[in-house]
């Protein structure tokens, strides 16, 4: 299984980008998908969830701003970025819970892309 970004790149502040991310290989089912980030320096932290049925959590820091979907069909997750700030200068990193056997459940990560906002 593999989990494969795209979309990063550099944006000026209240600008927007769309990141996606594509999971391949062997996949009987796929639980929850995420969105993550970690500035330089800081610690990988939760930006969006979304849940197999399609219920969205987001950090406060980016609600009202962004917007995560999946399409289940494609075993595909995106995050819509909009209104960019510096603070969300980051890299991105997209989590799946994939089920590679109807039993075994699996975290898997991608490889991560850098969004860079400037001021």
């Amino acid at each position: 299984v593999q989990l494969v970004e795209s979309g990063g790149g550099l944006v000026q502040a209240g600008g927007s980008l769309r990141l996606s991310c594509t999971a391949s290989g062997t996949i009987v089912y796929i639980d929850d998908m995420a969105w993550y980030r970690q500035a330089p320096g800081g610690q990988r932290e939760l930006v969006a969830l979304i849940t197999s049925g399609g219920t969205t959590n987001y950090a406060d820091s980016v609600k009202g701003r962004f917007t995560i979907s999946r399409d289940n069909a494609k075993n595909t997750v995106d995050l819509q970025m909009d209104d960019l700030q510096p603070e969300d200068t980051a890299d991105y990193f997209c989590r799946s819970e994939i089920f590679v056997t109807a039993d075994m459940g699996v975290d898997y990560w991608g490889q991560g892309t850098r969004v860079t906002v400037s001021s």
